[in-house]
């Protein structure tokens, strides 16, 4: 090969390889992070907000874990941060309104909350943003099982009842909330409230017949997500009877019932004794050939 076609080779085979080096030396994509403010009062308590974050992936959306979130009441400063924050496994991350923010809490009627994502290795810078207006909900109940819950909301320093606002009356309980009678969901009036007639007599309570009433707005636009608890004794008397030295389904394995183990038994014995009846006569059939064979 001729001076200036090794030249020429080599310059090539350099340039080859300084373009996968470039290649290979860029950073992967980074993805996109959604993160969603979601603001809650309990009992009429202090506030607290759930931050979720997630990500697109393979055309879905994912919970995404790790993700440092800051989180500011009003503006993005040092005075005004509620929180600094990491999502967990889910996704997820609270936080409660500190007492350092206590008194610009009270000084508005409307706020709003701002989630920062400053990127990493992996995900975008992201932000995300959440107005709500202070709002309450309280719960009375009367003799005759009636439940009237009413929701207010600050305008103007004082409490205003709200009309319009469609709030579940229901009964707690541990899977879900079931509600006190067949309408799912209620709204409020020109008078903030909302009436429901308990029908659930027969729901069973504690030992005392006690269940616990819950009346909340949830997800709302303008007020979040509220909510209240009451306990009355509307439920029917539940007594736990202890029945771990009886022989029952959950007992212990001495402790089976008569009925399953006979059955139990009953199914092992028939198996065993269907295949000893086909062993036999698969001897007596051997035994019959060996007869006709030695008799011709």
């Amino acid at each position: 090969m001729k001076p200036s076609n090794k030249k020429l080779a080599g310059l090539l085979s350099l340039i080859f390889l300084l373009s996968c080096y470039a290649t290979f030396s860029q950073e992967a994509p980074k993805n996109d992070v959604s993160i969603a403010i979601n603001y809650f009062i309990d009992n009429n308590q202090v506030p607290h907000l759930l931050v979720k974050t997630k990500s697109k992936v393979d055309g879905r959306f994912k919970p995404v874990g790790d993700i440092n979130i800051k989180l500011f009441l009003e503006k993005d400063t040092a005075g005004a941060l509620i929180a600094n924050m990491t999502t967990n496994g889910k996704g997820e991350a609270t936080a409660l309104i500190p007492p350092s923010l206590k008194d610009r809490w009270k000084a508005s009627v409307k706020h709003s909350f701002l989630a920062v994502f400053e990127g990493n290795k992996k995900y975008e810078p992201a932000k995300a943003d959440l107005a709500m207006s202070r709002a309450k909900i309280l719960l009375d109940t009367s003799a005759d099982k009636k439940i009237t819950a009413t929701v207010w909301e600050m305008k103007d320093a004082s409490w205003k009842p709200v009309k319009g606002v469609e709030l579940k009356i229901a009964i707690r309980r541990l899977d879900a909330d079931l509600s006190v009678n067949e309408k799912p969901s209620f709204t409020t009036d020109s008078l903030g409230q909302a009436s429901a007639d308990f029908k659930r007599d027969s729901i069973p309570g504690d030992a005392k017949g006690n269940i616990i009433l819950v009346a909340k707005v949830e997800d709302n636009d303008q007020y979040g997500n509220l909510s209240i608890e009451q306990t009355v004794p509307w439920g029917t008397t539940y007594l736990h009877e202890n029945t771990f030295n009886r022989r029952t389904l959950f007992a212990t394995r001495n402790k089976t019932p008569l009925w399953l183990l006979l059955m139990a038994y009953s199914i092992v014995i028939t198996v065993w004794g269907i295949l000893v009846f086909l062993v036999i006569g698969l001897f007596r059939i051997r035994k019959l050939g060996q007869e006709i064979s030695s008799s011709t």
